[in-house]
């Protein structure tokens, strides 16, 4: 298991992986399950911690340097502005309906509404600029072992 997260290390734990599930188990690590401090079994709102497993969600998923998509399996997936580059130079070999932007915002009337903004109408020039000048080989680098276990077995995540 991962050290534990906390509002503090958050966003350094999403940075360090680089491409993390928010809370489905797959071939990258899971954030819930870092949040929590120990795999969990079943559904993680019946943790004792899933109030602050929520809480750290939502930090995450407000901040600017993280793209919350579909990529992993269809699962939802936290991805850091550090690998943006590198996700935005291979998207060719992707679908791009992973790579949409996933939003969740709150309506006056309190209702909760799933805004997505397609790829790659999210990427800022500046990542279109640097994805440009990556190599295909550095690219496949710097998403590490998931592009690993994705290509291993040729499907597309």
């Amino acid at each position: 298991m991962d050290t534990h997260v906390n509002r503090g290390t958050a966003m350094q734990f999403i940075k360090r992986h680089g491409i993390v599930l928010e809370a489905a188990h797959g071939p990258v690590v899971t954030f819930a399950d870092a949040a929590a401090g120990e795999r969990i079994r079943g559904n993680w709102w019946s943790h004792p911690k899933s109030h602050q497993i929520f809480a750290l969600t939502r930090l995450v998923r407000n901040s600017p340097d993280v793209l919350v998509c579909r990529l992993v399996d269809g699962k939802i997936t936290y991805v850091h502005r550090r690998v943006w580059p590198a996700l935005v130079r291979l998207a060719g070999e992707l679908r791009h309906d992973r790579l949409a932007e996933i939003r969740e915002v709150h309506t006056p009337l309190g209702k909760h509404v799933v805004k997505v903004r397609s790829f790659p109408d999210w990427v800022p020039v500046p990542v279109r600029r640097a994805a440009a000048r990556l190599s295909d080989v550095k690219a496949r680098v710097e998403l590490g072992s998931w592009w690993e276990t994705r290509n291993r077995g040729k499907r597309q995540n």
